[in-house]
């Protein structure tokens, strides 16, 4: 029986397209981090990440070659210069690992529900299975090493209780009522996001090579900074402990061991991710104060994600992802 052929929709070519750009990145970021890293346990973790990115670009490339639809440039080899020096710790390159493991599968659960094609289903579906076993063997290691710092701890209940006043949602003025767990699990995590960025857009300043790539690796930082002391005053102020900083990861070089299109593209990358993360909390967070936190600094990272695409524009960086057919343009 003849079977007909089914096109990729705009969200199916969308997703591998992203899928495809990103994973070429994390190709490129982890042969540098795997011709550094000495810890051996590490080095099979980092070996299970640059497997997994390498079998997603070839499955992509294999489906959009079979549908006529052209492979993005994404990154090469030209990208990374494996003979710099060590820019981050092996303890670095795993905390690395880890949250990179959770803005993936973010993204791929995000990506799934648009995909109808079986054998798209089934890649973003393998891709999720993948890089769960990636989380949790990354996780597994951090804690068995000591490294990986566990979220606030708090008071089961003892009952169950109905909210039966309208205080639950106040937030600027008198006593507050205390954070939700929920709350208390976005305002953790995405401390730990931006300790995360901190480290990163560090080194990334000390090597960028165009002076107004690093002013902007620069000016991420201090975003990240306060937006950091606002998310910890919150914990602070119940007695909550907040994640540690990773700064002291990154070491003393000037020489890139990543071009400054690649730098640029993982900052803006894990900018949008932050965006989303803010926008997650939003909906979970009652609590009018902390709602408006997150709207505001939200706009600010937007500002921040806007200019990081303006640049990769001036320096001619940006692919032009798939798009519709401009109608107009072809009816001149």
């Amino acid at each position: 029986m003849e079977t007909h052929h089914i096109r990729l929709t705009a969200s199916e070519i969308g997703g591998l397209w992203a899928n495809y750009v990103a994973d070429s990145m994390f190709v490129c970021v982890y042969k540098y981090y795997l011709a550094k890293v000495e810890d051996n346990e590490i080095k099979k973790v980092l070996e299970h990440a640059l497997d997994l990115s390498q079998q997603h670009m070839q499955v992509v490339k294999k489906i959009f070659k079979e549908e006529g639809h052209a492979i993005p440039l994404g990154f090469t080899e030209d990208d990374v210069n494996l003979d710099a020096p060590r820019l981050f710790s092996d303890e670095f390159f795993l905390f690395y690992t880890k949250q990179m493991t959770k803005g993936a599968l973010v993204t791929y659960g995000t990506i799934l529900p648009h995909t109808f094609r079986k054998d798209i289903r089934e890649h973003f579906m393998s891709c999720m299975s993948s890089t769960m076993e990636l989380f949790n063997e990354t996780t597994d290691l951090l804690l068995s090493k000591g490294l990986e710092v566990r979220s606030p701890y708090i008071p089961y209940l003892e009952e169950v209780d109905m909210v039966e006043k309208q205080h639950f949602l106040a937030g600027w003025w008198g006593k507050q009522r205390p954070l939700t767990a929920a709350e208390i699990t976005h305002l953790y995590s995405n401390i730990q996001t931006n300790f995360m960025g901190i480290a990163v857009i560090t080194g990334f300043a000390q090597v960028a090579k165009l002076e107004d790539i690093k002013s902007y690796f620069k000016r991420g930082k201090e975003i990240s900074k306060k937006q950091v002391q606002i998310f910890v005053k919150y914990l602070r102020d119940e007695d909550l402990p907040s994640p540690t900083t990773w700064d002291a990861e990154v070491q003393v070089t000037t020489e890139s061991p990543f071009s400054d299109k690649l730098m640029l593209y993982q900052i803006s990358m894990m900018t949008a991710a932050g965006m989303g993360n803010y926008g997650t909390a939003i909906a979970a967070s009652p609590r009018r104060d902390i709602a408006v936190d997150y709207v505001r600094l939200q706009g600010e990272i937007g500002l921040y994600a806007e200019d990081g695409l303006n640049l990769q524009i001036k320096h001619a960086w940006l692919e032009r992802p798939p798009h519709a057919a401009d109608r107009d343009q072809l009816m001149k």
